[in-house]
């Protein structure tokens, strides 16, 4: 599936599975929740956060794919293509980074 997939698919089912989108300031603190419970994972599972009893069922990917769903409802509510901010974006680092990390001593084996 494209970016470009992606956000047909959200809208599509936003717009019949889910009625309507949430105003953007209640997708936005969705967001934020959903990056907080990436994060919960990724501080117990690579961190030295331990598990509780309650997350030994979690999913790291579902958890992804809620951050990307919520992301994707707020560049369509918001009239932003994800396809062309991400090839501006990366142009924008390659062309800022193009020597940054070679010259970084801390990124050296």
């Amino acid at each position: 599936m494209t970016i470009n997939e992606a956000q047909q698919t959200v809208d599509n089912w936003i717009n019949t599975t889910g009625i309507r989108y949430f105003n953007e300031l209640t997708n936005t603190a969705i967001l934020m929740e959903e990056v907080g419970e990436v994060a919960r994972i990724m501080a117990r599972k690579y961190g030295e956060q331990s598990f509780k009893k309650s997350d030994e069922d979690v999913n790291l990917a579902d958890e992804m794919a809620d951050v990307m769903f919520v992301l994707i409802c707020l560049a369509n509510q918001t009239g932003i293509n994800l396809t062309e901010a991400l090839e501006k974006n990366l142009q924008k680092k390659t062309i800022r980074d193009a020597d940054r990390h070679k010259n970084n001593d801390k990124l050296k084996p």
